[in-house]
This record gives C-alpha cells, structure tokens and sequence, in this order.
C-alpha cells in the first residue's frame, strides 16, 4: 500500500509541474494501443504509433535520438513510403479493375475531399506549401501525403505525416457513420452480382507498365509514386518472381509499415502534439476523410439517378465510399456493410475494384496539387 501511495504521489508531482500534457499523449497512446490489441484495428499501424508516442514522452528515455536518425533516413527523403509502395503494389489484384473499367471514375470521386480541405486549410495556413500539403491527407494515403509534404518544404510534415496514417488506420471508425448517414437500407441492400471478364496475362503486365508511362508523362511528380506502386504489382504479374512478390506482400509492406509507425510517433511529444497548428491539421484530415467518403457514396447515388433514367444496372452506392486511397481496409470496411444488411451481398470484388482505382487517383491528384503549387 504504501508503495501505491508513493507511485500516487509522483504522478500528482508530475502533474503539477506541468507535465500533465505528458498524461494526454500517454493516454492517447494507450487508446491506439487497445484499438491494435483489443479491435485488431489495423495493428502494424496503431501499435507501432501508439507505443512510440508513450516512450517519446519520457524525456529520459533516450529514444528521441534513434527515432530522429530513423526519421531522417527513412521519411524525410521519402525512402520509407516509396519502398512501402512496392509491398502495396504486390498486394494489388487490379482485375476486377480492369474486368470493369467503370469503377475507376468512383476512385476519382472519393478524392474530393483533397480540395475541399485544399480549402479549408488556406484559411488557417496562408503559406500555400503549408495548406497544398495538409489537403493531400485527403488522399487517405500515407505514402503520397509525406512525398508531396517534403516536395513543398511544408514544416509541417510530422502533423501532416501523424494525421494521414492515423486516420487510415481508423477508417473503421470513420467511414461507417457516414455511409450510414448518407445511404438507406435499401440502398446498402443492392446487390452487384461479380461477372468477372477473363483479363489476359499480357494485359495484366502491360498494365502496371503503360500506367507508369502515362504517369510520367502527363504527371511527373506521381512518377516515383506510381512507379513505385506499379513495379510492385509487376513483380506480382510477370509470374516469375512469386518468392519475391510474397515476401514485398508481406515481410517487406510488414517490415517497413512497423518502421513507419514507430517513426511516425517521433512526431508526437506533447509540445508537437498538442500545439494550435498539429490540433488543426488534425481536425482538417478528420474533414478530409469525411468528405472523401461522402464525395464516393453521393457520386454513387448520382450514379444511379442516370442508371434509371438509362436503363442501366444500379450500383450500390457505398462501393463509393471505397474509393479512398486506404488499402485494402476501405474495400473490406464496404463489403462488411453490405454483409450486416444481407448475408448474401457479397461486395469485395467491386469494393477493391473501386479501392484500388482510388490508390491510383490519390497519387495523380497528390501530383495535381505538386504541378500547381510546387517550385
């Protein structure tokens, strides 16, 4: 007893020497930690930051010097998110895309959130390298969001880096409130009966290709990007490098997503943390996804006014929601919807359809906003 009274008294002393900012980043941790262990919550993401943000605000932990040679090596020249890439565009099963082209006008859709927040934030941030950076957290993309940061010299890369990996990491939690808000049961009951096209080999491979071509092309600063993410998908396609592509899916993506989590978390000491300009952002890429999702399933209830009046195939609209750049949890989160309104309504193939086209979209558009507001 006496022991808990003395442990009960140096956190009192702790707290009134101002510290208590420290018991907010504690618990914050602590919260992103239970969402890992407890809700299985995209854990290599959320236990990795959640853990690293409790240890980095033990001043005398002495784990803020290896975290800044981590960050330095693997985020501020952007090695982490390109190689990261490689293991996503492993994942990456593009045929249903490419069985049904038309799902990549739904990818394009869910990223009007980018330049609705490109809005919102010019009015906190006057430097445009400052609120260009903190729109593409809108891309749900955590790669592309540090890319286009440091190639604006924003000084709020750690924000916009913690924001973007945060919220696709709590997509769970985010997305399914405002589908719900925007969608009827009936709606969310539609059913989109899979008619796989039989998509050829050298389709497959030339695909990442021509992609990658276009990209550089029309689109320069997506080139590492989707360059990246396109090689990735080639070295799943081409069919002689299956021990290769396994292990990019997943010790590779594994690896370098732990990395990232951890480095992630040097960003969050409560005088970071905490601060007016990381509490914004936060608030900003919260709206972000908001809007991205909302912007996906809105275009997909457009989609069916015209399907009606053109005696087309209705779609359900949530497959809109999907398009968001968070692989492949947006995909999985529309296809759970689907099957809690009815058991038989089987929505994966055209949700990561729609997923992966946002993968796509999200980095032409961080591209987009590199053209018009880069040096």
């Amino acid at each position: 007893m006496k022991e808990l009274l003395s442990l009960f008294d140096t956190i009192l002393a702790f707290g009134q020497d101002g510290n208590w900012k420290m018991f907010i980043m504690w618990i914050i941790g602590g919260v992103l930690i239970y969402l890992a262990i407890k809700k299985e919550m995209e854990p290599t993401l959320l236990l990795p930051i959640g853990f690293g943000a409790i240890l980095m605000n033990f001043p005398s932990a002495g784990i803020a010097e290896p975290l800044h040679t981590l960050y330095l090596a693997g985020i501020a020249n952007e090695l982490f998110p390109l190689i990261l890439f490689i293991g996503i565009g492993a994942m990456i099963d593009f045929g249903p895309l490419l069985s049904n082209p038309k799902l990549m006008i739904f990818g394009a859709a869910a990223q009007f959130g980018i330049f609705f927040t490109l809005c919102m934030a010019s009015i906190f941030f006057p430097e445009e390298k400052d609120f260009a950076s903190i729109a593409v957290i809108g891309a749900a993309d955590g790669p592309t969001s540090i890319v286009v940061a440091n190639a604006l010299g924003s000084k709020y890369v750690g924000a916009i880096t913690v924001a973007a990996y945060s919220y696709m990491a709590l997509v769970p939690i985010i997305q399914p409130p405002v589908i719900k808000l925007l969608t009827t049961k009936n709606e969310r009951r539609i059913r989109m009966p899979y008619k796989p096209a039989n998509v050829s080999k050298l389709t497959r491979i030339l695909f990442p290709i021509i992609i990658s071509v276009v990209a550089c092309m029309f689109a320069p600063g997506a080139g590492s990007l989707i360059g990246f993410l396109m090689f990735g998908n080639l070295i799943r396609e081409c069919g002689v490098l299956e021990s290769i592509s396994e292990t990019a899916q997943k010790a590779l993506a594994n690896l370098v997503t732990i990395f990232l989590g951890i480095t992630i978390a040097f960003n969050m000491t409560a005088a970071q943390f905490l601060a007016i300009d990381t509490l914004v952002i936060m608030g900003l890429g919260l709206i972000a996804f908001i809007f991205d999702t909302a912007g996906g399933v809105l275009f997909g209830k457009l989609y069916n006014l015209i399907a009606k009046i053109a005696h087309w195939e209705p779609i359900n609209p949530m497959i809109g929601a999907a398009g968001i750049s968070a692989f492949p949890m947006a995909g999985r989160i529309v296809n759970k919807m689907g099957l809690e309104e009815d058991n038989q309504n089987f929505l994966l193939m055209h949700s990561i359809g729609v997923n992966v086209s946002g993968q796509i979209a999200s980095v032409i558009a961080g591209a987009l906003i590199l053209k018009f507001f880069g040096a």
